[in-house]
């Protein structure tokens, strides 16, 4: 299908929520330039998480909030982020098959005034698991470091959706 055609499609699959004042999150403003979103999205520093899991999120995160405009920074994101794991498949010699991953995180959003304000704070969380085969330990390990990568990659994802909501709906008063 040709991207024309799938811009037609999607097109006319958005007409019918025109009138309901629907908008994209991101969406720019009538000059072209970034939408409220983008750019309050844009100025935000993602403070320092602790542990390997920690910083797969903080960079998810960075990606996610990148500014190649060299925006000033108004705005400092602090996440606490934990994964839990939960054995859920056992053998009947005991042996775990399964590893169940629950990954969640706090964010507070505070401003870079004097004193510093609490602007909006939320939370996330992300379900992921994976097969344990007997006497493949390497195996296990890279699908351990996997899902960690992608329960970083979906936490981000929702806090950075969840901003990008936060700052349009202020935008819009």
């Amino acid at each position: 299908m040709s991207v024309s055609r799938r811009r037609l499609l999607l097109g006319a699959a958005m007409l019918p929520l025109a009138g309901c004042g629907f908008q994209p999150v991101y969406m720019p403003t009538a000059s072209g330039k970034p939408g409220p979103a983008a750019r309050e999205l844009s100025a935000i520093n993602v403070g320092i998480i602790p542990d390997r899991s920690g910083q797969l999120l903080r960079q998810a995160l960075q990606a996610r909030l990148a500014d190649d405009g060299g925006t000033p920074q108004h705005y400092d994101l602090a996440v606490s982020f934990g994964i839990v794991s939960d054995v859920i498949g056992i053998q009947a010699n005991n042996l775990a098959t399964r590893v169940r991953l629950i990954g969640s995180a706090n964010y507070i959003l505070t401003s870079r005034t004097t004193p510093p304000t609490r602007v909006t704070s939320g939370s996330a969380r992300f379900v992921d698991a994976y097969n344990l085969f007997d006497q493949q330990f390497f195996a296990g390990d890279l699908e351990d470091e996997s899902v960690r990568r992608r329960i970083a990659e979906a936490l981000a994802e929702q806090i950075t959706n969840q901003l990008a909501i936060f700052f349009r709906k202020r935008a819009a008063g």
